[in-house]
């Protein structure tokens, strides 16, 4: 697995401190982070692959500080919006897919055989033409996957990605998770999308206030909200 180092990390939003002194060591296969609204869970997330950058402290992915080579770590880290509409760029569901190995380099042939394994991977191989804005939110969402994966990243990092679902497109989303080889960081208000997970980290006000197996961070995360 790699290792996302987080070391005395700090973010602030104009006046507000939405991260506050963080240091972690992240090596395990699947971790999940859960916290309130406003607690600064998904702000950690970001700052992963460089979509925020910390104001103090210092983010390393396998050694490469996120704020010096974003670039070579956005390559390594692919990112899962809430709203997949966020992430979708191209008019349909192959383009979609196909827009993310643009700057691969790619034989044409070698790029195609990519993108259909992602689309069969992913069950939408039927939807490689259809105008991408125009399917479900579950749908959306496997394209979102498809889209992240067919880059091959080391990492792959979700932030919510159930909100959005219905239940029966929220445990397909699941279902392909515990399939994943790659390292996982979920964020989510779904406790048991977590359950089976390596690691959880509980975030409140900004600090990390509990870090443990699932079952006891869970617990403890219930405790806090209770």
């Amino acid at each position: 697995m790699s290792r996302i180092a987080f070391d005395r990390v700090s973010h602030r939003f104009d006046a507000d401190l939405v991260v506050d002194d963080v240091t972690l060591l992240l090596t395990e296969h699947r971790i999940g982070i859960v916290g309130a609204n406003g607690s600064g869970k998904s702000t950690l997330a970001r700052m992963i692959n460089g979509l925020v950058t910390p104001t103090a402290g210092r983010v390393t992915v396998d050694g490469l500080d996120v704020r010096r080579h974003g670039r070579d770590v956005r390559r390594r880290v692919g990112f899962v919006f809430t709203n997949a509409d966020n992430q979708i760029v191209m008019p349909t569901v192959r383009e979609d897919v196909a827009f993310t190995l643009r700057r691969h380099r790619l034989e044409p042939a070698d790029a195609a055989a990519r993108v259909d394994a992602a689309l069969e991977r992913f069950g939408i191989a039927e939807l490689a033409d259809r105008p991408a804005h125009r399917l479900s939110g579950g749908q959306k969402q496997l394209l979102a996957l498809a889209a992240v994966l067919v880059a091959e990243p080391a990492i792959v990092v979700a932030d919510e990605p159930t909100t959005l679902l219905d239940a029966r497109n929220a445990r397909r989303i699941a279902e392909h998770f515990a399939t994943l080889e790659q390292q996982l960081v979920v964020v989510s208000h779904q406790l048991e999308l977590l359950e089976s997970f390596d690691r959880v980290i509980v975030m409140e006000a900004g600090r990390v206030v509990a870090d443990d197996t699932p079952a006891a961070a869970l617990a403890a995360y219930r405790a806090l909200v209770e």
